[in-house]
């Protein structure tokens, strides 16, 4: 979406794309690594969409899948087998041709990891069993229970096909942009590690998504990448006219840009929301009065009206309104302090001298680590502490160094709470996000921790159910029934549904955004200026 007052379309008297020019583009952080199924940090999307293609193209608009690298498919009844006829003539960056045998590959070690080479298996990808080539053109994917949500998986940011090449590299090389190979508009040029990056157009690029109506090579000729930290130096920078887009606006800087005439643009990412989770094998966070009592002592309403704009709308459910299976569950995330003082009495949590809640002689003092990729992240944090002390909670953020935050946040005793939120344009984002086996937020045994003896049965036997059923309106009401289910547990708290947030100079038209918000550069073009 654009923001009310902003300029639309192409600008200084033209509406014909102009070939040439090379983009500067300032973005916050610096990607990490580029192995595909590790595009949902948005840094590293940013730059396999422009450098991958995928099998099939997710509509931004209708949702609808349409033929890209693929030009058409086969499902069975059951879901179990995906057949994909390859589109003629298309080579990667290095020369070597697309075919049936490299996607076998890709989608092999996408679904089923390489433990040799460290690469860890995708989590859009579910049930999977095997890739069988048919013909050079033709390749068939088996899964051992139906896999509902895998047509839209081939098209996420995750599913970019790479050569044999990048595969054939251990996983820790892969933060290496020079290596990836792909089949995409641009190519890696060169790169400084953590700073720059630059690609450049790749002349003989010839299959676009198939519904485009632009088809050959990319307008730009280049795209240079500058990793610019400080929110202040990206909107400088752009006003001054010494980039030409850049990302993550935060909202109390637009109305600076639009002020000046530059476009914001804020597509949505259409999955879980900005939220805070809770691990329950923390005995602080185990009761569930107690999770229910800090959900009704969270003022969401005052955390989005004194930190965001209109872009960040507030959330009704822990599922981004925008998404398909979403159920309106405001009625379970209600502001009541007397209610939360209640419900920890209830628990037997009473207030000590000064006035933090104690129980057996231990005080109710949790501690989040701030999320640099979410907007305002430290803000809503430390205004969330303000209201969780009105009712004598005491939470501590931290910061903390890359290297602690991701050990702890391994370990429930010493992060109760967690920072979350994932984009993904299919109901199957639930269990990438909860399963124990994916991004486990809740830290359940037989997952990513070795620190917790939490499961929850009910929980996963839903997000099991979700993956597998094939029958769209059972699929849909499986996710209500998990979303009810997260709040009734109180496991999560959402905030408000997560924007990408961009703006651009006047002269930069035709950028567009996948499904869940990460840059497309293929359309793009600069007009005289």
């Amino acid at each position: 979406m654009l923001l009310a007052g902003t300029i639309v379309g192409p600008s200084f008297g033209q509406d014909t794309p102009v070939q040439g020019g090379t983009l500067i583009y300032l973005e916050q952080q610096a990607h990490t690594n580029l192995y595909p199924p590790a595009g949902g940090f948005y840094p590293n999307g940013g730059v396999l969409n422009q450098i991958t293609d995928k099998l099939t193209y997710q509509n931004p608009q209708t949702l609808e899948i349409e033929p890209w690298l693929a030009e058409s498919w086969q499902v069975n009844d059951t879901a179990t087998e995906y057949t994909f006829k390859l589109r003629p003539g298309i080579t990667f960056s290095d020369g070597t041709p697309l075919d049936a045998k490299t996607v076998a590959l890709n989608y092999d070690t996408f679904g089923l990891g390489n433990k040799d080479l460290k690469y860890p298996v995708s989590e859009v990808i579910n049930n999977y069993d095997h890739a069988e080539v048919i013909d050079d053109l033709t390749i068939k994917f088996h899964f051992n229970k139906p896999s509902p949500g895998f047509l839209q998986g081939t098209a996420v940011i995750g599913s970019g096909i790479v050569a044999a090449s990048t595969l054939a590299l251990p996983y820790d090389e892969l933060g290496d942009a020079t290596k990836i190979i792909g089949t995409g508009p641009f190519v890696v040029e060169s790169e400084t590690l953590g700073k720059e990056l630059n690609l450049k157009v790749r002349e003989d690029y010839n299959w676009g998504p198939v519904k485009f109506t632009h088809q050959g090579r990319a307008y730009l000729d280049g795209i240079k990448y500058i990793i610019t930290p400080e929110d202040s130096v990206r909107i400088g920078a752009l006003l001054a006219g010494q980039a030409d887009a850049i990302r993550q606006i935060q909202a109390y800087d637009e109305p600076q840009v639009i002020d000046a005439g530059f476009p914001i643009y804020a597509p949505g990412t259409r999955g879980l929301n900005n939220a805070i989770s809770f691990r329950p094998d923390n005995p602080l966070v185990a009761d569930l009065k107690v999770r229910q009592a800090l959900l009704n002592a969270t003022n969401r309403k005052e955390i989005v009206d004194t930190l965001f704009s209109a872009n960040y709308p507030l959330a009704t459910s822990v599922l981004s309104s925008q998404a398909a299976g979403y159920v309106d569950l405001s009625d379970k995330l209600v502001y009541d302090q007397d209610k939360a003082k209640a419900l920890f009495a209830e628990a037997g949590w009473i207030p000590g001298a000064d006035g933090i809640l104690e129980k057996d002689g231990q005080k109710l003092d949790l501690t989040v680590y701030v999320s640099l990729p979410q907007p305002q992240n430290e803000g809503v944090l430390q205004l969330l502490a303000q209201q969780w002390a009105q009712v004598g909670v005491k939470l501590n953020v931290l910061a903390g160094d890359a290297g602690s935050r991701t050990l702890d946040l391994l370990d429930p005793l010493k992060t109760p709470v967690n920072v979350t939120m994932v984009g993904r344009a299919d109901p199957d984002v639930i269990k990438s996000a909860y399963y124990p086996k994916n991004r486990d937020w809740l830290l359940q045994k037989g997952g990513s921790s070795d620190k917790t003896n939490f499961v929850d049965d009910k929980l996963n036997a839903l997000l099991e159910g979700l993956a597998a059923e094939t029958d769209r309106e059972k699929r849909l009401a499986i996710a209500g029934d998990i979303q009810r289910h997260v709040l009734d547990e109180a496991y999560t708290i959402p905030f408000f549904e997560e924007p990408q947030a961009f703006a651009t100079a006047p002269y930069v038209n035709g950028l567009e955004f996948e499904a869940v918000g990460r840059p497309s550069f293929y359309n793009t073009w600069v007009a005289a200026h």
